[in-house]
């Protein structure tokens, strides 16, 4: 009768491990499910919600210089933390003396967007990191100036969203809209900028960066879908008279 109780118990027992071990996998499934759906799902909603929304300009491009952008952009080790790996810093801007561009110096100014309780973010001017400011690109105007503004941020899933964080500041740009408002203050003076148009560009587009100066414009700009970096999306606004 002992043999027969002990084997018994061990039964138990093993039925009790296999019970766990089952329970332990199901929720790790879950919750591996559960990730990967709130990681997708995001970006499934912008697509049929917003990126069909905005028009797309596509410059034309070779297939072979287009892949290759799209295989740098893609390469998950890239650091899109640091401006100089979204574009090539190659672009060359004219200067008709109409406007002060911006030297190599770091000057700072400040953005707020109302709508998306973004108060006072800092914009650097002469630095690449993404992490710490939001960034002007070299080489365009200065806010308030003729010519065009372009302020890049980082942006990720739309559910991590913090507009005090510099990874997350620019997550909920898309639900802006046209007549929405931008605010900066530079060099003791604040401007209005309305905004007139929303689209999406492919990462290789390089029109987004000229200067035109018949206006005074801000251009932002950050990744989209929101944490991807399939391609770029423009906000560009005009300063209000």
């Amino acid at each position: 009768m002992s043999y027969i109780y002990l084997k018994k118990e061990i039964k138990l027992k093993s039925s009790l491990r296999s019970k766990r071990k089952k329970i332990l996998s199901g929720i790790l499934l879950t919750t591996g499910i559960f990730f990967f759906l709130s990681a997708v799902f995001p970006i499934i909603k912008f697509q049929i919600e917003y990126s069909l929304k905005f028009k797309q300009i596509i410059n034309p491009l070779s297939i072979e210089s287009y892949n290759k952008s799209n295989n740098i952009l893609r390469n998950m080790t890239t650091d899109y933390t640091q401006l100089s790996n979204w574009f090539v810093n190659d672009t060359k801007n004219e200067n008709n003396g109409q406007v002060k561009l911006i030297d190599n110096n770091q000057t700072v100014y400040y953005l707020s967007i109302p709508k998306l309780n973004i108060k006072d973010a800092v914009v650097t001017i002469g630095s690449m990191d993404l992490k710490k400011s939001l960034i002007q690109y070299p080489q365009t105007a200065l806010p308030g100036q003729l010519g065009n503004a372009v302020v890049f941020g980082h942006s990720v899933l739309p559910q991590f969203f913090n507009p005090k964080s510099y990874l997350t500041i620019f997550s909920t740009l898309y639900k802006l809209k046209q007549g929405d408002e931008i605010i900066i203050n530079f060099d003791k003076s604040t401007y209005k900028y309305i905004i007139e148009e929303m689209y999406e560009i492919q990462p290789t587009d390089f029109s987004v960066l000229e200067q035109r100066f018949d206006n005074k414009n801000l251009t932002l700009i950050t990744c989209s879908p929101p944490g991807t970096y399939l391609r770029r999306l423009v906000i560009k606004a005009q300063l209000a008279l």
